[in-house]
């Protein structure tokens, strides 16, 4: 009987225990019709585990995805494997959710297995004197043993100590690898030795020794007493190769780089909110009893030791619960009488949930196919208007509809609350009916209360605050090439998926505004900035940009001819010719060809070729500096100059992208479908793509950019009087940092010294180190330290700030902006020093760039409420980062972009004004 020490390191492996758990359950689902079997096994295992040996130490180890080093050595590595059933992978992500709100370290390291994890960690504890129970089912493991390294399989019930691997396998630990080597293992599709099973491998260990004794004495075997003993010599010379590749293959990774020690994988305290909320969303109703009566780990006692007669962890299926939300109260409107009583109904209540069914996702071209309210949660009404089998004759007409709901739509005093009322905004503008009384958008209302906490679609929020699954457009329409547009769905099935959303948002809104009016500045965020910022956003998308379509086709030419000659340039310099896009080409000839320094490797352990190493690596040879023109040059003509052309909309003749106001951290927009927050400006090619925004005829492009705006917002939060004082004189900012640093005359500044303060002031803003900077400006580290403390020593107040921030975000889990926008930081208490280190830089910048979004979404609102009002001939086209852009007629030109100035200027009161710079030209490049 093994012994069990006291209070071990307790390794478990989670994928072994994953498949395991899945195969010894039946298929149990939650009401939703999730799978859940697999998770619960394990999870059960796992916290029986907890209660039984109480341990202070834990890691929960996981295979991650993608292949591994295995796979390069042998790529029929598990080939034969069926690929994960897709029941079993919808419950990975939950699982490790799971998992960290228990308290438990989790693993799951790329290029590596989870057994070269374990291994790594076992090694450690074993060389730092700490005992190891690692808990798996898996045989690999067993060459890990040793005298403070026990195995332990809560599946059957079984311990393996030295003793118990020789009873078990008839050889020693240390001959294990030697055993499966020779044997193969047919589940990992290692291939071993043709003939040589379990039997004659012990034979062949237990006689003469392992693979490498075995070789060198291979006139010995015929000696041996096992039968095949004659011939097994030639047998083994013949298919060394394989025997060597499969003990490789089966050797399990002791020397894993991993970002935690041992002594760091210690047990906290479960995150009770979070299983909680789990817990309801698969239906482990005994569970949550446990969790709501504080009992879910009730029962852990001291240390124990384990026996062969100790009873298995063995699971118990859940019980199911209800769903969150009941279905019953939807209803469809199919003539004008039970229409008419439902708008009587809505204006009643003076607000109500709307949302919209379209055929597309584009609000330029989508048919509205119907739509769907709801006044009081629990029910709803779908209102069918263009499905395309209705024809009955008592069928509401699309026409007579529209006419009854245009003025309920356009009323301003009845507020709306929807899911993405941007999207709707636009799809009622293709029927002439302006959206207004926008009041409450469900998206933006979980955005502005934690950007962090998730996505922020419908069916996520719905989950993440209801606990209850929605129906997916799946269900109702299908998958891939044959999935059914909306018009073509029953509309039995399409009333309730429709009115299914109007119900959910409505609880949501009542849900998430209960949570953001007890935090009194986060309303004002979504009163006064996100929420009147969503009709905005919508105008934008819809007057789109004018592009140029020769011009990019032109510049495609010139790019496809440039990239010619690099690839020419490039392959001359290396000697011979390859792919440029083949990273193991590239590797073959940076690395293995021309020998140069490998600054950092891939997880699987190849020499990096990504940007960064290129970047570090150029400085000093030409080679990588040929390749990352040639990839920016690509990148740029496979995003812009060729794709630009093809997303212009034949309706309008414009390029319409989408803004999305709930995807960053920071409270700043991004745009999709064009990207044009990544057009590059500060290079001649990025420059001439905003060649192709051009004027209609009559206007002119007009750009209004913040000048310097984050470092204006560093002065005010700061109140360093060094900084104010330098904004206050309208200095150069840069050229004025370069003189305090470095004590000159502002007339004495060289370009290389403004250069360093403009790397110092921009680098502070992101929280950047004294290594950073020593990358950025090409010097030694000790020199940009120097630099760093300099600058501190002039402007003390920007210090003092940081360390406030930092103090302030572990204190909080958050900072805030100008206006009380709160950004969450997950990472600020993590016990993973970079995610820690990361944390802390995200919050000394987060408040400037937070507040320089909140400033320009201000200037958007104020803008657009000009354009609105006094309709000049003025349209706002873009926003791009700090930067708004216009089209103005000739004959209103000056005026209006003293307006423009002027609106921008005075959005938000700092310590320093705000300045604008403002451009004019035929396209965006001139005007810019």
């Amino acid at each position: 009987m093994v012994q069990i020490p006291q209070n071990p390191l307790i390794l478990v492996d989670g994928s072994s225990y994953l498949y395991r758990a899945y195969h010894a359950f039946p298929p149990l689902t939650n009401n939703a019709g999730e799978p859940t079997g697999a998770m619960y096994g394990v999870l059960n295992m796992l916290r029986s585990l907890l209660l039984q040996f109480s341990p202070s130490h834990v890691a929960v180890v996981f295979d991650a995805k993608g292949k591994t080093f295995r796979d390069e050595l042998f790529e029929n590595y598990k080939a034969h494997r069926p690929p994960m059933p897709d029941d079993l992978r919808a419950q990975i992500e939950p699982l490790h959710a799971m998992v960290r709100a228990m308290g438990l370290p989790l693993l799951a390291v790329s290029g590596v297995e989870a057994d070269d994890v374990i291994g790594t960690l076992a090694r450690q504890a074993e060389s730092a004197g700490t005992p190891v129970l690692i808990n798996t089912g898996d045989k690999d493991m067993a060459q890990l043993v040793s005298p403070t390294i026990t195995l332990i399989n809560t599946m059957n019930n079984t311990v393996l100590g030295p003793q118990e691997v020789c009873d078990k396998y008839g050889i020693p630990p240390e001959l294990i690898i030697d055993f499966l080597a020779l044997m193969g293992d047919a589940s990992d599709n290692i291939p071993g030795v043709p003939g040589v099973g379990e039997k004659t491998a012990q034979a062949l260990l237990q006689g003469l020794g392992g693979l490498d004794t075995l070789y060198g004495n291979l006139d010995k075997i015929a000696t041996l007493s096992f039968r095949g003993a004659k011939t097994m010599a030639q047998k083994l010379e013949q298919h060394k190769e394989a025997a060597y590749l499969s003990y490789q293959l089966a050797t399990i990774k002791t020397d894993v780089e991993l970002e935690q020690t041992c002594t760091e994988l210690t047990v906290n305290e479960p995150d009770v909110d979070a299983l909680h909320g789990l817990f309801k969303r698969y239906d482990f109703k005994r569970w949550i009893a446990d969790v709501e009566s504080g009992t879910w780990m009730q029962g852990r006692k001291g240390h124990s030791a384990v026996s062969q007669s100790a009873p298995a962890l063995q699971a118990q299926p859940p019980e199911q619960a209800t769903v969150a939300l009941s279905r019953e109260g939807y209803v469809t409107i199919q003539d004008e009488e039970t229409l008419l009583s439902w708008i009587t109904r809505i204006q009643k209540a003076g607000a109500f949930a709307f949302d919209t069914e379209t055929d597309g996702l584009d609000t330029l071209s989508a048919n509205l196919i119907g739509m769907s309210f709801a006044v009081t949660p629990g029910e709803a009404a779908y209102l069918p208007l263009a499905h395309d089998y209705l024809d009955a004759p008592d069928q509401i007409d699309r026409a007579r509809a529209l006419e009854l709901l245009k003025p309920l739509l356009e009323d301003s005093a009845l507020r709306k609350i929807g899911q993405n009322l941007k999207f709707d905004q636009g799809v009622m503008k293709r029927y002439d009916i302006e959206l207004r009384g926008i009041a409450y958008d469900t998206m933006v209302e979980s955005y502005v209360l934690n950007s962090v906490a998730g996505r922020h679609d419908m069916d996520s929020l719905a989950d993440r605050y209801l606990q209850h699954k929605t129906i997916s457009f799946e269900e109702i329409a299908g998958k891939g090439k044959n999935q059914l547009t909306f018009n073509q769905i029953p509309v039995e099935q399409a009333s309730t998926y429709a009115a299914e959303d109007a119900d959910v948002t409505l609880h949501l809104h009542q849900t998430l505004w209960e949570k953001l009016q007890q935090h009194g500045e986060l309303v004002t965020v979504f009163r006064d900035i996100d929420m009147p910022l969503v009709p905005v956003l919508s105008r934008i998308e819809r007057q789109g940009v004018l592009i140029d379509a020769g011009i990019l086709a032109q510049h495609s030419q010139e790019l496809t001819a440039r990239l010619a000659e690099l690839e020419t340039e490039v392959h001359e310099m290396a000697g011979e010719a390859f792919n440029l896009a083949s990273t193991k080409q590239l590797q073959g000839i940076l690395y293995d060809k021309l020998k140069l320094p490998v600054l950092k490797k891939t997880p699987k352990g190849a020499p990096s070729t990504n940007e960064e190493v290129l970047e570090e690596l150029a400085h000093d040879y030409p080679l990588p500096k040929r390749i990352l023109e040639y990839r920016g040059l690509a990148k740029l003509k496979s995003t812009y100059t060729d794709k630009l052309p093809l997303m212009i909309n034949p309706l309008t003749q414009r390029v319409h992208t989408s803004y999305h106001q709930a995807v960053t951290a920071t409270g700043r927009l991004s745009s999709s479908d064009p990207n044009l927050q990544n057009i590059p400006v500060r290079n001649d090619e990025g420059r001439r793509i905003r060649q192709a925004f051009i004027a209609p005829e009559g206007y002119r492009i007009v750009a209004a950019d913040y000048s310097q705006i984050e470092l204006r917002i560093m002065a005010h939060l700061s109140g360093d009087a060094g900084l104010l004082n330098a904004f206050a004189e309208g200095l150069d900012i840069h050229r004025a940092t370069a003189a305090e640093v470095f004590g000159l005359p502002l007339e004495n500044v060289t370009g290389e010294q403004r250069r360093s303060a403009k790397a110092i002031n921009f680098g502070l803003i992101y929280g950047m180190s004294a290594f950073g900077l020593s990358r950025q400006l090409g010097i030694p580290r000790a020199e940009s330290q120097r630099y760093m403390n300099l600058y501190f020593e002039r402007y003390p107040g920007v210090q003092d700030y940081m360390e406030r921030t930092r103090q302030e975000a572990a204190e909080k889990g958050y900072v805030q902006t100008l206006d009380g926008r709160r950004l969450y930081l997950p990472d600020i208490h993590s016990r993973n020093a970079m995610s820690r280190k990361a944390a802390e830089r995200a919050a000394i910048n987060a408040p400037m760039q937070g507040t320089a979004a909140d400033i320009i979404k201000k200037a958007m609102i104020a803008i657009d409420s000009w354009l609105q009002q006094e309709q000049p001939q003025v349209n706002m086209i873009m926003q791009v980062h700090d930067e708004l852009v216009f089209e103005v007629h000739a004959s209103v030109l000056d005026a209006a972009k003293q307006k423009i100035v002027t609106l921008m200027e005075g959005c938000m009161s700092l310590n320093i004004p705000l300045r604008v710079d403002v451009g004019e030209g035929k396209n965006w490049d001139e005007a810019h």
